[in-house]
């Protein structure tokens, strides 16, 4: 005990001494001295045991003692508790309030005040107190569960803390139910609805419940859980609660060496984490996406236990599409062991967990996943929006000199193919990863541009991408042959004459149905390729019958040219250069010959890309 808990003591010893020299009798000489604590108590018998069984053992057992000397053990409340009881055994008035009530209660039942040596005794007295005072009163029942965080476990042995508990939460859900009555109201058709535009009064108590004890805490959310209090009302009360309890200390985090804070000053920080992870509510929404990436970051920073992370990426992965960039660059630790800025694997599980849910959600027999009317895929919406946070935060962490290539990948390939329908954010962030790593092998760099759909970027992307240096040649040549075909395709669609939209049919569709696919679900996407693998195998036919009529009259050619070389034969050989368009259209002479050789150079470039790519 230190000096300045004995000061305190000493003090308290002497303030009851004044105290008890003021309403124990003065003229009758003290037969009993009681201690509690270090503080001794000269009394008189005859009031004591007339009230307390427990002294009246005591007393039976010295009975040839004059001035009897008696050490009380482990009183609940102390020498103010006792005091109180040594009051009323002397029949001088007090009052009893919800801050003294739980102690009363407690001393009560330790001295044996009940009914069988005293009518009206203390025991009956607090009891009827607590029934018909504090059970009917929230915040009474909050600060008596205060008072009974230093009597346990007495205080849950005599089930004043249950009693409590179940009031506060019956008293909460009827406070919800009367708040939900007084917002009906009737709408012009005579219809009742909810008024979900005045503001709900019934979580009044919210603010209460952050002054009690964590584990006390704990079962009363349960308890309200269990009496149907509504999932926000929760979800409200332990965000409040974890505001106050985990900004007492002055930070968690130690910004200068990216350390963790001594552990033993974060025993407190840690049971609150993981307790409210296992108070949060199961519906979706019951807390801001952002709580519970705070509660993430500090789980990781103090150490939490895995079960609770992985429940808390399970749910925020099941709500990302509303997460910021913010909430996602959650920090990394030296004991993480890579050194990197950011934790990138937790990321990666939140991912992992957001595409798992998305595949729960869709799965189907194969019979019906394909069918028009089956049930809605996962939303096109959500998987969008986490496309491009994924590809903002690839571009935030891309920087990191000690981020390695299969995490930056791991990252990247989480989601499915079809969530990204258009590639400049992807395209952008390995840029950024080129750059800061420049000496990364070639192999390497190939690898991460082949995630790159270049016929999904846009024309400001695919302008700079065909300047870029740091590119593999391979890609530069695919990002080449992507914009020619775009900007033949916008001058044949702006060409005037309607004899040359066959012409560009196949190519527009070429450029086009990569975009149309990405933006389809899975099974969608399996009808869109139906009719595409339809639209193939006729334009292929289409080929060969013209190439075979090609052919046909090359070697007629031949045997015109050496039978004869008359004018008629120039004639007809003139008739059948202008067949030799590969789609049988021409606007003059001299197109066909420029078509050809280009259509010819395409092929050749087609042929060096998929031979680079395979």
């Amino acid at each position: 005990m230190d000096k300045h808990q004995q000061q305190q003591q000493l003090f308290l010893a002497k303030s009851t001494r004044q105290r008890c020299n003021e309403w124990i009798f003065r003229d009758v000489p003290s037969d009993i001295t009681i201690e509690v604590n270090g503080v001794s108590f000269a009394l008189h018998k005859f009031p004591l045991v007339s009230r307390s069984g427990r002294i009246q053992k005591l007393v039976a057992e010295h009975r040839d003692s004059d001035m009897l000397r008696v050490e009380l053990v482990n009183v609940p409340g102390g020498a103010e508790s006792f005091e109180l009881a040594a009051k009323f055994c002397y029949g001088i008035n007090f009052e009893i309030t919800s801050f003294n009530v739980a102690q009363l209660y407690c001393v009560s039942d330790y001295l044996e005040m009940t009914e069988e040596f005293s009518k009206d005794n203390l025991g009956s007295r607090t009891e009827e107190y607590l029934e018909i005072v504090v059970c009917k009163n929230l915040e009474m029942c909050v600060e008596v569960l205060q008072q009974c965080e230093s009597l346990l476990p007495l205080a849950d042995e005599l089930k004043i803390i249950s009693r409590c508990i179940d009031a506060i939460a019956s008293k909460a859900c009827a406070e919800q139910i009367a708040s939900s009555f007084s917002r009906l109201e009737y709408s012009s058709s005579g219809r009742l609805h909810m008024n979900r535009q005045t503001k709900c009064e019934g979580d009044w108590w919210i603010e209460d419940l952050s002054v009690i004890r964590i584990d006390l805490y704990q079962r009363l959310i349960t308890a309200m859980k269990c009496r149907g209090v509504r999932p926000e009302s929760i979800g409200a009360s332990l965000v409040n609660f974890a505001q106050k309890e985990l900004t007492k200390k002055c930070s968690l985090w130690n910004p200068s060496g990216l350390t963790k804070v001594d552990l033993g000053s974060t025993d407190h920080e840690q049971l609150v984490v993981e307790t409210i992870i296992g108070l949060l509510p199961v519906e979706k929404l019951a807390v801001p996406i952002s709580f519970l990436f705070g509660l993430l970051r500090s789980a990781v920073m103090l150490d939490c236990s895995i079960s609770c992370r992985l429940d808390l990426e399970r749910r925020i992965g099941s709500q990302l599409d509303i997460a910021t960039l913010d909430d996602i660059l959650i920090p990394s630790f030296r004991h993480s062991g890579d050194g990197t800025l950011f934790d990138v694997d937790t990321v990666q599980r939140i991912l992992v967990n957001f595409s798992q849910q998305d595949d729960s959600e869709g799965d189907m027999d194969d019979e019906s996943v394909f069918e028009s009317d089956s049930p809605r895929s996962p939303s096109q919406t959500a998987l969008f929006k986490v496309a491009i946070l994924v590809d903002n935060y690839l571009a935030e962490i891309a920087p990191d000199a000690n981020l390695k290539l299969p995490k930056f990948l791991g990252i990247a390939e989480t989601l499915p193919e079809h969530a990204r329908t258009i590639h400049d954010g992807l395209y952008r962030a390995i840029d950024i990863y080129l750059k800061a790593h420049p000496s990364l092998p070639d192999e390497d760099r190939k690898r991460l541009c082949k995630l790159i759909d270049f016929q999904k970027l846009s024309q400001e992307a695919g302008a700079h991408a065909a300047q870029n240096e740091r590119l593999p040649i391979q890609s530069i040549v695919q990002v080449l042959y992507f914009e020619q075909l775009r900007l033949r395709n916008a001058l044949c669609c702006s060409y005037p004459d309607d004899d040359h939209k066959p012409a560009v049919h196949h190519q527009s569709w070429r450029i086009s149905s990569g975009a149309l696919s990405a933006a389809m679900s899975p099974r969608d996407n399996y009808a869109s390729l139906r009719r595409e693998n339809r639209e193939l195998k006729l334009e292929l036919t289409r080929m060969r019958m013209r190439l075979n009529d090609l052919e046909k009259e090359h070697v007629c050619m031949k045997r015109d040219m050496v039978k004869s070389r008359s004018r008629r034969f120039m004639r007809s050989f003139s008739k059948k250069i202008g067949k030799l368009s590969l789609f049988g259209h021409s606007s003059s002479r001299g197109s066909s010959s420029p078509s050809r050789q280009s259509y010819r150079t395409d092929s050749k470039v087609i042929e060096r890309t998929c031979a680079s790519t395979d």
